[in-house]
Order: structure tokens, then sequence, then C-alpha cells
């Protein structure tokens, strides 16, 4: 049975918020809450009579502030990290296979995809892969900062996410172009950054990018690696 989460947008860093709903019971997981949104997203689970189980990180943004440790403490939810990511004070450091069990029979499989940083997870639930920014919708995550290798987003997108069913369903942390979803079919043929490219000519493509650094980086970065609670924009 295909179920669909909610997604929910954050229009000043465009960023994506999802939460899942076990559809045989009321347990709920959120992925990549965002501060500023904090009040929309428990009205959310108020007004669906939800029970929030787990809070996602998919890695450690630089571009907003994470809600997750005042979510944990609001609701008792457990906050979930990529284990290399330096987040100690999250109650549970994730790696590469481990399964987030919630709802009774529901489970959420991690997979590791460096690259965007050096910890980035993405999850795969139900057909449905939340990739964080590791792979976007026609394009990629940035790889000039916090870790990140061009060469191993290449290695984890083409070894791990492109090797999915291709009617798997690409829910992506982030979206600039009015998209919300895609296919893993679509984007290994069609990816404007990945498809039908050879490795040195990706990691050539990005070294080439020259983006902005993030405005948010010297707040948000500490601040996510203390689960959002040491600051508030």
């Amino acid at each position: 049975m295909q179920v669909n989460p909610i997604q929910l947008f954050d229009a000043e860093s465009s960023t994506y918020t999802y939460i899942l709903v076990s559809p045989d019971s009321r347990d709920a997981v959120i992925i990549d809450p965002v501060d500023r949104h904090m009040e929309r997203d428990l009205a959310h689970i108020e007004r669906l009579g939800l029970h929030l189980t787990h809070v996602l990180e998919t890695h450690v943004h630089a571009d907003h502030v994470t809600s997750a440790g005042k979510l944990h403490a609001l609701t008792g939810a457990k906050a979930c990290v990529p284990s290399g990511c330096g987040v100690p004070p999250a109650q549970v450091q994730l790696n590469d296979g481990d399964l987030i069990r919630f709802g009774g029979r529901e489970h959420i499989a991690v997979i590791h995809t460096p690259g965007h940083t050096a910890g980035s997870m993405c999850y795969l639930w139900r057909g449905n892969l939340f990739t964080g920014d590791t792979l976007l919708i026609d394009g990629c995550g940035r790889t000039d900062f916090q870790s990140g290798s061009a060469e191993a987003l290449y290695d984890s997108v083409t070894g791990k996410l492109f090797t999915l069913d291709d009617a798997t369903r690409v829910w992506p942390g982030h979206d600039y172009k009015g998209q919300s979803v895609s296919t893993i079919g679509w984007e290994r043929r069609h990816n404007a950054r990945l498809a039908n490219r050879e490795r040195a000519d990706f990691v050539a493509v990005m070294a080439a990018l020259n983006l902005p650094r993030p405005k948010l980086m010297d707040i948000a970065v500490p601040a996510n690696q203390n689960l959002g609670l040491a600051h508030s924009v």
C-alpha cells in the first residue's frame, strides 16, 4: 500500500519537512523540522491526533536551525541524527543499515550517503526516499564545506540511491523551482548534474559552482550540533 508523507515547506530556506504516519496506528516521525515552524508542525500533529515518536535529521544543516531538541522536550520523541555529524545531545546516533521502528510494524531504513556532508543520511520508507541535500530534484547538494566531497557524493548517489527501484519516490530536503517529488528512475536518467555523467566530470562540475557561503551558517551549524537549542532564528 502506498502511503504519502505530509510535506511542509519553509520559504526562507526552501527546506522541506516531512511527517510520516503509520497507517496502522497514530505514531508519526518528522524529518528535518525547522525551528521557526515548530508551532505549525505541532499543530499538524495535534490536528491529526498523532503521537510523535522520532525526530530525524538528514545532516547538520547550514541554512536553518532545527527544532529537534525542542520537539524532544515537548513530546518525548527521540532525536535521531547521523553518527558522523557531531551531534552529541541526540538520543539516537544512526549508522548505515540501521532500522528505525515505529507504529508497530513500520520501519525506516537508514542509508549513509556522504558527500554533501560526511555524515549525511537518506531514509527509505515504503518506497519513499527522503534524500536531504544528497539528491535534489534535477540536482544535488553542494560539496564545498562541512567535510563535503564531490567524489563521495557521486559514489553515494550512483552506488546506493540510483540502484533502488525506478519507482522509488524521491522527496528532497530542498527545492528552489517549485518541485515537490520525483522518482529514482527520472533522476537516474535526467538529473542535470548526475545523469549519464562520469565521476571526474561530476567532480569538475561541482568544483566550478562557486556558490556563496550560506548566510546563516555560523549560527545554524553550532546550533544544530546542539539539536537547535543554542539559538532560535
